[in-house]
């Protein structure tokens, strides 16, 4: 099995459990608070296992290091867990599908990448598929606020970016290292909004469930943010940016099979809308000799 194949898997398998894990640590913590304490322990881990990376990255080069800080984690990071209030965690997974669709058309109107034929038709199909799961949730599940479920593609927009910053701007840093720059550049805005959370006012040691809350968090920053971040930033880099995010074929199987048995309703129309969407991705990284012009 060659390294790219192994990395996506060791992803698929993390990242898929991220939303579960974000489910179960908003039960204590706010939006705010989680977006914040996952980055400043994920921070905590890598400036641990790799500070002396910093001395890699060039000092022209920081400023797309802090663009891909904001840009693939640090948004994010809240924009998942204020849509995880209120709408199910497996939808939020599928929705993140969307991933290498965004990356593909960013790469097309702003980093000026050729697309093919079959990359059009999956992007037309994988949209189609967004907003048919968007509709058949809101359908079944008329208690949630599907309109939530634009801040997980407003997410999705963020790291389709990402990946092409990195592919383009990044690729001679290694994965550590941008890993470790990022955190680096994140850690005092997270200490502004983890202040501004109300967290310090917190009795934090007499509240179970606030605990409880933060073991699901720190396995979610450490192995699913920090050890997850610099896997995903080598495969980025021995690959392309539609195979790097074609990781969400398998995220939303991951994420379904935690979803289920945390109790969670998946329809039959969301399981075809979650098809229709993994189509388009599988369609958009299909590989074809005959390109269109844009």
């Amino acid at each position: 099995m060659s390294k790219k194949w192994l990395y996506l898997i060791i992803l698929s398998i993390v990242w898929g459990s991220s939303f579960i894990l974000i489910k179960k640590a908003l039960v204590g913590l706010t939006p705010l608070q989680l977006g914040a304490l996952r980055t400043l322990f994920a921070a905590a881990f890598l400036i641990l296992v790799g500070y002396k990376q910093l001395r890699t990255i060039p000092r022209d080069k920081w400023k797309w290091i802090a663009i891909s800080a904001f840009l693939g984690t640090f948004i994010p990071a809240f924009l998942f867990a204020f849509a995880e209030t209120e709408i199910d965690s497996a939808v939020v997974s599928v929705l993140n599908s969307t991933v290498p669709i965004i990356s593909l058309l960013l790469g097309v109107f702003i980093f000026s990448i050729g697309f093919t034929r079959n990359q059009l038709v999956g992007v037309i199909v994988g949209l189609i598929g967004s907003l048919l799961l968007i509709w058949s949730g809101a359908t079944l599940h008329p208690n949630q606020n599907y309109w939530y479920s634009i801040l997980v593609l407003i997410a999705s927009f963020c790291y389709g970016m990402n990946v092409n910053i990195i592919k383009r701007h990044l690729q001679d840093i290694s994965a550590t290292g941008i890993a470790v720059g990022n955190f680096m550049v994140l850690i005092i805005p997270a200490f502004v909004i983890l202040g501004f959370s109300g967290f310090f006012d917190q009795e934090i040691i007499a509240n179970d469930t606030v605990m409880t809350s933060l073991g699901y968090l720190a396995i979610l920053a450490i192995v699913g943010t920090g050890v997850a971040k610099i896997v995903f930033n080598k495969l980025v880099q021995i690959s392309t940016p539609v195979f790097a995010t074609s990781v969400t074929y398998l995220i939303p199987i991951v994420a379904l099979f935690w979803g289920l048995l945390d109790g969670e309703v998946f329809g039959l129309s969301q399981i075809g809308a979650a098809g229709l969407i993994i189509f388009g991705v599988y369609l958009a990284n299909r590989k074809s000799k005959k390109k269109t012009t844009s």
